[in-house]
Order: structure tokens, then C-alpha cells, then sequence
């Protein structure tokens, strides 16, 4: 099992993602999408692996502006400027190879063990 966890450091499910992982003694990499972010081939991979860019977008982000604007992209433009934006992605983002989810999924990350 090869895990990474894409989140931020104030993030409550991000947290709770790594307390999952530590309790069960499973070793993850936690990158922090504030200091780094994902390439493009790790963000690619999650595209296909969660069914689209849509269930990456946080609704709730802080950058209003640019949640609008993604509304009226197609979807090629919506990958490339949720891309350039990643503070838009739900967190956390957890991969495994190329699984990946979204957000705090305990019974998908069992069914990984």
C-alpha cells in the first residue's frame, strides 16, 4: 500500500485522514497542498479516479471569484484552472496508486488494507 494524503494542515478531515492511518500503523505521505500541491500526473490520475474534475471543485472554498467562473468552463478549461488553483480541491485528497478519494472515507480506505 503506497498512501498520500493531499490536504491542509487546518483541515479537520485532513486530520482525522491521518489519525485513521497512524492508528492502524499504516505509513502515508502527507503532502501539504499549501506548500506543494500535486503534479500533473498525480492530479490527472485523481481526475479518473473520482469520476471527473466536478467532485474535485470545494464549493466552499474562499476564492469566490474563480468558483463561479468554473461553472461556465467547459470541462478541458475546469481541469486546467482548478490545475492552476488547487486551493480549490476538497481535502483531503487520499491515493493509493491509482485509487484516490475524496474527503474522509474510512470504509473505502478499509477496503484497501
Amino acid at each position: 500500500m503506497n498512501i498520500q494524503i493531499f490536504g491542509v494542515k487546518k483541515c479537520f478531515d485532513t486530520k482525522k485522514a491521518e489519525r485513521y492511518f497512524k492508528e492502524r500503523g499504516i505509513k502515508y505521505q502527507f503532502i501539504d497542498m499549501n506548500e506543494k500541491g500535486m503534479s500533473r500526473g498525480e492530479f490527472t490520475s485523481v481526475i479518473q479516479a473520482v469520476g471527473g474534475v466536478d467532485k474535485m471543485i470545494n464549493e466552499k472554498a474562499k476564492d469566490k471569484n474563480t468558483l463561479v467562473l468554473m461553472k461556465y468552463l467547459s470541462d478541458s478549461d475546469k481541469e486546467e484552472k482548478l490545475f492552476e488553483n488547487q486551493q480549490l480541491i476538497k481535502t483531503p485528497v487520499v491515493r493509493n496508486g491509482k485509487k484516490a478519494v475524496i474527503g474522509y472515507c474510512p470504509e473505502i480506505w478499509k477496503e484497501w488494507e
